[in-house]
Order: C-alpha cells, then sequence, then structure tokens
C-alpha cells in the first residue's frame, strides 16, 4: 500500500436532525486533495493534477450542504443497506419474505427513501484515516437485524483514494455498499462524451426496462465495453439520448487489488482514472437522469451526461437469483470489501 503523509482538517459546514454536519479534507504531501462530509459519508471533491499539473476537481459536488439535503441523486454519497435495485422492493431468506421500502416504481434502488445517503454519519479521525460509523436498526429500510456499519477513507502521496467498508449484523440479513461518485475528468463544464472507459469484462448482465436483472448473463461479444470513447455508447430513443446503465462482471473475481478492473482517461486534461475493486462487479452509469436543483462546483446546476458513475459492487437484485453471487451476511461475520480510485496522468496523449 502507499505511504500517505496527508493531513486531515475540518470545519464545521451545518447542521441536520439535530446533529452536527462538517466538511473534511484530506491533502497529500503533492498539494493534492479530497473533500468529503459525514452527511451521507460523502465524496464531496478530488482535486488532481492535469496533464500541465493544474490542479482540478474531478468528482461532480457541492459547495454547501443543503444542496446534498435536496439532491436526489445519490452525488458521491455512500449507498446502502443494498446498493442499486432489488425487484419488487422484496426477497426471501431463510423461508421469510422481507418487504422492502418501494422509492423506483415498484422496486428499491440504493437503499430505499432512507437510505445511508441520507444519514449523518459519526467520524473518527485516525492519523491519515478517515472513517465514518452508523448504525442501521433492525427493520429500517424493511431489512432484517441490527447492522453496524464503517466505512473509512484513505487518501495517499499517489493520490490513491482507499475506501474500505466493514459491517457486522446481530440477525442473518444481506448487504452491498458502493460509492456513488460521479467522475469528469475534465474539470470543466464539459459533457463526459470525450472520456475513454476500459472496463475488464467479458460479460454483463441482462435486465428489464426497469433496469432489473433478469437471471441471465450476456456475453459482450463485439460490444465488450473496451478501450470504448463513452460518447460512441450512447442511442436515441424515445427523443432522448440513452446512455448506459449496466452491470459489467469482472473477469477478475476476488480481486486483490493488484490489477485494475476498469480505467477511464480523458484526453483534453490528459488525466486517468484507474479502479481496482475486491468487489465482482461494476455499474457503468453515464447520468442519463441526473438533474440537481443546485449549481454544482462549476457554478451551474448538473444534468444528464454532465459525469460518469463507476459503481463497484455485488449485483443488483443478487437476493433474488441464486446464480448470482451471493449478498448474506451472516449474524457474527464480518463484511470487507474495497475500492481504489487511483488518479494520475497519460504518459502519451489519446487520439
Amino acid at each position: 500500500m502507499s505511504q500517505s503523509t496527508t493531513q486531515i482538517t475540518y470545519k464545521l459546514w451545518g447542521e441536520y436532525a439535530g446533529q452536527p454536519v462538517y466538511l473534511f479534507r484530506m491533502e497529500n504531501a503533492g498539494g493534492a486533495y479530497v473533500e468529503l462530509t459525514n452527511y451521507g459519508a460523502t465524496l464531496v471533491s478530488a482535486v488532481v493534477a492535469d496533464a500541465g499539473g493544474r490542479l482540478g476537481n474531478v468528482v461532480l459536488g457541492f459547495q454547501s450542504l443543503q444542496a446534498y439535503l435536496d439532491d436526489e441523486c445519490y452525488v458521491g454519497s455512500t449507498i446502502g443497506r443494498y446498493a442499486n435495485r432489488i425487484g419488487g422492493a422484496k426477497f426471501k431468506l431463510d423461508d421469510t419474505i422481507w418487504f422492502l421500502e418501494n422509492n423506483d416504481g415498484k422496486n428499491t434502488n440504493h437503499g430505499g427513501k432512507n437510505g445511508f445517503n441520507s444519514k449523518v454519519f459519526k467520524y473518527l479521525i485516525s492519523g491519515d484515516r478517515l472513517f465514518f460509523s452508523i448504525r442501521s436498526e433492525d427493520g429500517e429500510g424493511g431489512y432484517p437485524g441490527n447492522l453496524e456499519f464503517t466505512v473509512h477513507y484513505r487518501w495517499t502521496d499517489m493520490n490513491e483514494l482507499i475506501i474500505s467498508y466493514r459491517a457486522s449484523t446481530d440477525k442473518r440479513t444481506v448487504a452491498n455498499f458502493t460509492n456513488h461518485a460521479y467522475f469528469n475528468l475534465s474539470d470543466s463544464e464539459a459533457k463526459i462524451f470525450d472520456h475513454r472507459l476500459t472496463v475488464h469484462a467479458d460479460n454483463k448482465l441482462e435486465t428489464d426496462a426497469e433496469y432489473i436483472p433478469t437471471g441471465n448473463i450476456k456475453p459482450l461479444g463485439d460490444n465488450r465495453l473496451i478501450d470504448t470513447s463513452v460518447k460512441n455508447t450512447m442511442r436515441v430513443g424515445d427523443h432522448r439520448v440513452i446512455g448506459l446503465n449496466d452491470c459489467y462482471l469482472l473477469n477478475k473475481q476476488n480481486q486483490t487489488l493488484h490489477e485494475p478492473a476498469a480505467e477511464l482517461v480523458e484526453k483534453k486534461s490528459g488525466r486517468k482514472l484507474e479502479i481496482f475493486t475486491t468487489y465482482p462487479a461494476i455499474i457503468v452509469y453515464t447520468a442519463d437522469f441526473l438533474q440537481s436543483k443546485h449549481p454544482g462546483h462549476h457554478a451551474h446546476p448538473y444534468s444528464a451526461f454532465d459525469g460518469l458513475c463507476l459503481e463497484c459492487q455485488y449485483y443488483p437484485d443478487s437476493p433474488n437469483h441464486p446464480n448470482f453471487p451471493a449478498t448474506v451476511l451472516e449474524a457474527g461475520d464480518i463484511y470487507h470489501q474495497t475500492i481504489i480510485y487511483k488518479f494520475s496522468t497519460m504518459a502519451k496523449a489519446v487520439k
């Protein structure tokens, strides 16, 4: 693991539900930094250099707590108890059907109406690490078990944002956590169409019109997302541009974080993002439905294709598909998964 001389500072940012909310800044030896808040355990900004050495922000975010309170698109948030969708807002576990909050038509998405994205977390600073923790009560959102959850962030001198998730429960349950950052490596108001994305996957999940998996796994064949310009993935339908909201099954399952699961580059800035993870899949979402009520970092509200989500996680709707990797967390066991976002610049320009 890379060395870190990161300094962590923080300030009071506001209050929600009677609890103080803080804005934290983690700055490394090179002057690059990330900002986070304990509201939603959210990534607010990631400021890294372009190929010319100029620092710029590469994730979508807001300048005020109120903007996050009004946000409905999970901008930068930690997602729980279950990332992505569960079909019909229910699942069966131990001969019991558990009914969840339906916040996406008849389905549940990202933990329901009161998911982790809208919670104030406790915080702890330990050396160069920032810990956010929360207790989710038995039955919250419809999920069984009292869940103790911690996400910790580390920002290294190599511009790696290391995110680790740990959870435990007192009752058999299901769990799946991720970060919902929207990336735009250009540090500008430009859309993401000039980004190039590589995902190391040969298969993806087949889904229905509501993005619920059918249970089938589809080989990507000639359509696999390898060295593909994001713009070339778009199509036009129903009088709007339709991008991606797909679950790609990583070739390297149970990775040891030595090989990247995906790379994103932006040719004008020369910035590069490599993603490493222990999770088995990545959701690629091109923000078709993104719409913010408040201005973002570039002083205008966000809209479709302003950012790109790369959500490392287990498969959507896994509790309803025995052939998918299990997301059951046993009482007394420890959930532990990791995501690393590593920022750098390209040695050569991308044409």
